[in-house]
């Protein structure tokens, strides 16, 4: 592996190395808590779940238990990789027909993202039992202690959280109980403790009476609540329905290693396919931070943008042609569709052939069972409504709905909206596991998924240069979106790609490009490689 002294660039951090177990993720003390399962016996899936309820605790900015969540898992003993998708749907009462006689249509949109129309029901309390139950050892009670414990008393929040709370104030504090996400009506300093006492007693709900106590009780009836108050739809029954699906996950070849991705009505369609394009080009003989390369990535990448956006949705309304999508002829078509010399931004979604479409954190442990997870309530806080007495906020997870009725993802009623958050894993060409890795940050993470797989199979980078290295996004996720390119890319490859036609828009927004955590496991040692994003507060920690 590449390590810093040899890469065109300054690698900020240390990987961090240990062979009996590891969690990466966002927040140092949520990491501690699921490595705490991994000394006491517990596995993969105990340590991300109890990873995953600290940072509701620790990181509501952006996860807890109004968000939903996706999991893969690599089971070691059966070299197979699974799927959780534990996303909520739209309340039954809520249709195109309701919001357009409220004069909400596909032309004023929904109403921006503190809207109570864009609640679609929390996942988050179900899709982690269902994760313990499918994968884990230990129970929901255990793994929530940690999560309770920072609840209740507290703790000193971390540096880059504090400033993105603060810059949610002004929004979320026009909601409803928002005054429960705040500390004398503002946002904690960094540094200043923070404490919840209302999330930590319905983590404790659930961790005595099971998640029907979150779904079927107080807190149902506040969600409720709520959203009555805001002129909402959601209702009891919405919540008491709602359950997790199992899916086998989605996957292409990259180097000879198999690429895993949730399947729709998440956007791991769109690294799938940007990476079955980059497959049939000679990205190693090009500089990691060339015109040349980047120029490949973001073109391939807009093509699996322009394919996702269209095609990907709830499979119980619709049905993605994911298959054909990755087929070696589909993707022969819109590889060749790439000038080297000129950019394309008005790709448009293809017409494959038919047949007669957040947090992050990994955890692995000793045995080499592994666990991609992520949570998220979206655009920072949510919606930032608060069910009265329970600290937490609800998502706005609609905001993925279209409002045009001849979209695969439309609207409809108790349909799962389009799903930015994904988790990623790789298997090596003999079945063993190489890496859990994720990036968080809505359209940020497909364009982080490709770019970090390729600094690693294509540059052999280690994992956390991998992470280092600058990075490009797609604004808005839309093949034809500018493209933000991060402090530390030359500036004269930004000026040889905008000559190509690239609408180059440079920046130092550390919150724009994805925050990623990756563990690689070694082939031959079994040693863990663990890497933590330096645009965060986190930290990769095992022993």
């Amino acid at each position: 592996m590449s390590h810093a002294d040899d890469l065109p660039f300054r690698s900020r951090r240390a990987n961090v190395l240990a062979s009996n177990g590891m969690v990466a993720t966002s927040q140092p003390l949520a990491a501690q808590a699921g490595l705490d399962m991994l000394k006491a016996g517990g596995n993969a899936a105990d340590a991300a779940i109890a990873t995953a309820a600290a940072l509701a605790v620790t990181e509501p900015t952006s996860t807890g238990l109004g968000g939903d969540c996706f999991a893969l898992y690599y089971d070691a003993s059966t070299r197979e990789v699974s799927a959780v998708n534990g996303s909520g749907r739209a309340p039954a009462g809520l249709s195109l027909e309701l919001l357009a006689e409220r004069g909400i249509t596909a032309e004023s949109g929904i109403g921006g993202p503190s809207s109570v129309h864009t609640v679609t029901v929390p996942g988050t309390a179900a899709g982690w039992r269902d994760t313990l139950d499918r994968h884990g050892t230990m129970t929901l009670a255990e793994v929530l202690q940690p999560a309770i414990a920072l609840a209740e008393r507290g703790f000193p929040v971390s540096p880059l959280i504090a400033d993105y709370w603060v810059e949610q104030m002004p929004r979320v504090l026009q909601q409803p109980n928002s005054q429960e996400l705040t500390i004398e009506g503002r946002g904690p300093r960094p540094g200043e403790i923070w404490r919840n006492p209302g999330l930590a007693g319905v983590l404790r709900a659930i961790a005595e009476g099971g998640v029907e106590a979150f779904y079927e009780g107080d807190p149902a009836r506040a969600i409720v609540a709520v959203c009555e108050q805001l002129g909402g739809t959601m209702t009891l029954n919405d919540l008491t329905a709602h359950h997790s699906t199992f899916e086998p996950p989605i996957s292409t070849s990259y180097r000879g290693y198999t690429v895993y991705e949730c399947p729709p009505n998440g956007q791991g369609l769109a690294p799938l396919i940007a990476l079955s394009i980059l497959d049939g080009f000679d990205l190693a003989s090009l500089d990691p931070l060339s015109p040349e390369r980047l120029h490949l990535l973001i073109e391939a990448m807009r093509l699996g943008f322009a394919d996702a956006r269209w095609f990907v949705c709830d499979p119980a309304f619709g049905d993605p042609p994911v298959e054909r999508l990755l087929s070696p002829e589909y993707t022969a078509e819109r590889r060749a569709l790439i000038d080297p010399a000129r950019a394309n931004p008005a790709f448009e979604h293809g017409v494959p052939e038919l047949d007669g479409g957040t947090v992050y954190l990994s955890a692995v442990d000793g045995q080499g069972n592994a666990c991609s997870f992520i949570n998220s309530n979206y655009v920072g806080f949510g919606t930032g409504i608060v069910p009265k007495g329970y600290g937490f906020s609800l998502q706005n997870r609609g905001l993925g709905f279209s409002l045009d009725p001849e979209h695969p993802s439309a609207l409809a009623p108790g349909k799962r909206p389009y799903h930015t958050i994904i988790p990623c894993m790789t298997v090596r060409p003999d079945g063993s596991l190489h890496a859990s890795f994720g990036v968080k940050g809505g359209f940020a993470q497909p364009p982080g998924h490709v770019q970090v797989l390729s600094n690693m199979l294509d540059h052999g980078m280690d994992p956390q240069s991998a992470l280092d290295t600058p990075r490009f996004v797609i604004q808005g996720g839309v093949a034809a979106g500018a493209v933000a390119i991060e402090t530390g890319v030359p500036v004269e490859t930004m000026d040889a790609l905008a000559r190509l036609g690239h609408d180059i828009v440079p920046s130092t927004d550390r919150f724009a490009f994805g925050t990623g955590h990756i563990i690689v496991r070694d082939a031959e040692t079994g040693v863990l490689w663990g890497a933590a994003e330096p645009r965060a507060d986190g930290a990769a920690v095992g022993f």
